[in-house]
């Protein structure tokens, strides 16, 4: 749906002044400010689109798993180059101010007026961007976290913990999408579904099967029996993809899709990836087109990470309109929706955990119908697609969640599932790049400067080449 848009800043609600610890808040707690749930939902779902989905969480990890590159010259983000001091911002403002805080409000200020749909869709959204976050970093603080304003030093809550609190988040989420009494109705404020509770629900489904698979090789948990949760779950989840969890940006100025704002020029040189690229050709993908926008020599080349900087940036291919990407005298890309979650993301999840609970062959028309209604939300043409799936039809009978993942990758296109799937699995293969500053990817965001000044915890010493506790 097209939203009505509004400037990020104007839209966080609660003042905030200070960055300097994410619960640093300008508001008396014994006078507390009173929002109406109505204005606080719209800026927490461009937040959440806007700041994390396409922000710079999403660009990072787009990156390394080698899907965007950036046309400078070693070190920087895509060869590996990150540093505490530049995930402050996603941290201190963007995630546990403006989205925890404001959500946590919201659901509160809900219950207490008995309006379940604001609190059932305020619980969803914090269960996905409280999975972001211990997934950027491994262990989080929670349950501490909102409990004061008086300087008190949260400890941080295990991953598995959180993930627990994910679990139940989304299940009182469907309680309450579920009830007959939803006190006020959630009407255009809401720039996802339009108030469609029903889509919502589906949308919490589809987020439990995602977050169950999430921990099929964690300690202490069995993929099979994860298999079989999330199964369950993809049994009420997305069904098609007007089931597609999304926000389209109006496209006007300062209202434009955030990829097209990052693929502008003069954004950095922002350009895909010669290993996405060269997939995409190796497979003579009818996606291609629509993925990307050709270079300036009327060819698909991506950039190898790593090598010196072109001093000619368009000759790359960059990210199609579709998904937001820019093309010069073409503005349609700045109306292009940010996804959170698709259809084909649900197939995908189906496809593999019947892999591990029935195998390859029962997996193989899932895992194909996966790949199709990726092309058809692409638009690609049925020609095309028949064509496409007859030569891929298959799954690797060595290795088929190689093939599985391989093919995730490219409909989970820009979505931090993709970083998700590469450290729990493996697929798909990556190189480190050449000329890099750190001799492996990263598998975790390291914790902010502003937050270790703030709150120093022990797992602040982790180092960024050590697995998040799913990823073991």
């Amino acid at each position: 749906m097209k939203i009505i848009y509004y400037s990020i800043a104007t839209l966080l609600l609660l003042s905030f002044s200070s960055c300097k610890k994410f619960l640093d808040v300008n508001q008396d707690p014994n006078n507390p400010t009173k929002v109406q749930e109505s204005l606080i939902l719209s800026p927490i779902e461009l937040y959440t689109t806007t700041q994390i989905a396409a922000g710079y969480p999403a660009v990072t990890t787009a990156y390394w798993t080698q899907q965007l590159a950036l046309n400078q010259e070693s070190p920087n983000i895509d060869t590996y180059r990150i540093t505490p001091t530049d995930v402050n911002n996603t941290w201190s403002f963007d995630l546990y101010p403006a989205i925890f805080y404001n959500l946590r409000t919201m659901i509160s200020n809900a219950d207490q007026k008995g309006s379940t749909a604001y609190s059932g869709v305020g619980k969803v959204l914090l269960a996905y961007n409280l999975a972001v976050c211990t997934d950027l970093w491994g262990d989080i603080p929670y349950s501490q976290a909102f409990q004061a304003l008086n300087g008190t030093k949260p400890a941080y809550d295990s991953q598995e913990t959180i993930y627990k609190v994910i679990q139940s988040t989304l299940d009182d989420a469907i309680a309450k999408l579920s009830s007959t009494s939803s006190g006020k109705a959630i009407g255009s404020d809401d720039f996802i579904y339009g108030g469609n509770l029903a889509a919502w629900k589906k949308f919490a489904y589809t987020l439990k099967a995602r977050y169950y698979l999430r921990l099929s090789k964690a300690a202490g948990y069995n993929a099979a029996a994860q298999a079989d949760l999330a199964l369950a779950a993809l049994q009420n989840g997305f069904t098609s993809n007007a089931d597609n969890a999304s926000i389209t940006y109006v496209g006007t100025a300062k209202a434009e899709n955030p990829w097209y704002q990052n693929t502008l020029p003069g954004a950095g040189g922002v350009v895909l990836s010669s290993n996405l690229v060269n997939i995409l050709k190796a497979n003579n993908d009818p996606r291609l087109p629509i993925l990307a926008n050709q270079g300036s020599g009327n060819d698909y080349i991506g950039r190898t990470s790593g090598t010196a900087a072109a001093t000619d940036p368009t000759l790359y291919a960059t990210v199609g309109t579709f998904y937001g990407g820019y093309i010069d005298g073409n503005g349609s890309g700045a109306a292009a929706p940010v996804f959170l979650a698709t259809y084909a993301e649900a197939l995908f999840i189906k496809a593999e955990a019947t892999l591990y609970k029935s195998g390859a062959a029962a997996a193989t028309p899932i895992y194909n119908s996966a790949i199709a209604a990726h092309m058809d939300m692409l638009k690609v043409a049925a020609a095309d697609k028949a064509t496409y799936l007859a030569a891929h039809a298959t799954l690797d009978p060595s290795a088929p969640l190689k093939t599985i993942i391989s093919e995730k990758y490219i409909a989970d296109f820009l979505s931090l599932e993709v970083y998700n799937d590469w450290r729990r699995t493996g697929y798909p293969t990556l190189s480190v790049v050449q000329n890099a500053f750190k001799p492996y990817i990263p598998q975790r965001f390291p914790y902010p400067s502003q937050e270790i000044t703030s709150n120093p915890q022990p797992q602040q010493s982790i180092a960024t080449s050590t697995k998040v506790w799913w990823a073991n």
